[in-house]
C-alpha cells in the first residue's frame, strides 16, 4: 500500500516552554525536522563542549523548560537513531518520562556504549522529544479475570514461530 498523504490537519497540542539558560540560542528550539517526523529534535545547550569516556552516562542540558497543558499527555525523551548507531551513544533508561506535572529543565540522560570516547558539542541534536496521550488509570480491585486465551502464560508462552 503506497503513502497516502491525509489532508486533514494532525491533532495538536500547546506545550508551553521557557529558555532557562544563558548559553541557549534560537537554532536549539526543539522542532520537528520533516512533515512526517514524530519526535522533535532536542539539541545540547552548553557553554563548552564535554566529552562521553566510554562506559561514561552524563546529564546533558537542552536550555528549556516545557510545560504541558493537559494531563492526559506525557513527553518521551528517545534516543537518536543515528547517534546510537554511529557513535554508540543512547539513554541508559531507554526513555526518559517528562511527567505533566515537571517543569524543569529538560536534561537527556546519555550513555556512552562504544569502546572510544564520543565529543558532545553545544547545539548537538542528542535525542528527540514525543508528545503522546495517555490513559489515567483506575485500578479495580477484583477476585477473578476474565478468561482470555494466553491465560496466565508469561515470557515465551507463546513461542518463537508462526
Amino acid at each position: 500500500m503506497p503513502y497516502e498523504r491525509s489532508d486533514r490537519a494532525p491533532a495538536t497540542l500547546d506545550v508551553r516552554f521557557r529558555v532557562v539558560s544563558p548559553w541557549f540560542r534560537p537554532e536549539y528550539l526543539p522542532r520537528y525536522r520533516s512533515d512526517g517526523a514524530a519526535g522533535m529534535d532536542l539539541h545540547a545547550c552548553l557553554e563548552s563542549p564535554v566529552e562521553l569516556a566510554p562506559g561514561s552516562r552524563r546529564r546533558i542540558p537542552t536550555g528549556v523548560a516545557i510545560q504541558l497543558t493537559r494531563r492526559d499527555a506525557v513527553a518521551l525523551v528517545y534516543a537518536r537513531s543515528g547517534l546510537a548507531w554511529r557513535q554508540g551513544v543512547s539513554l541508559p533508561n531507554g526513555v526518559g518520562v517528562i511527567d505533566s506535572d515537571y517543569t524543569g529543565e529538560l536534561e537527556v540522560l546519555l550513555t556512552n556504549f562504544s569502546d572510544r570516547s564520543v565529543t558532545i558539542s553545544p547545539g548537538d541534536r542528542i535525542a528527540q522529544l514525543v508528545v503522546a496521550p495517555i490513559y489515567v488509570v483506575r485500578l479495580l480491585e477484583v477476585d477473578r479475570f476474565e478468561p482470555t486465551g494466553r491465560g496466565t502464560g508469561g515470557f515465551g508462552s507463546t513461542g518463537v514461530r508462526a
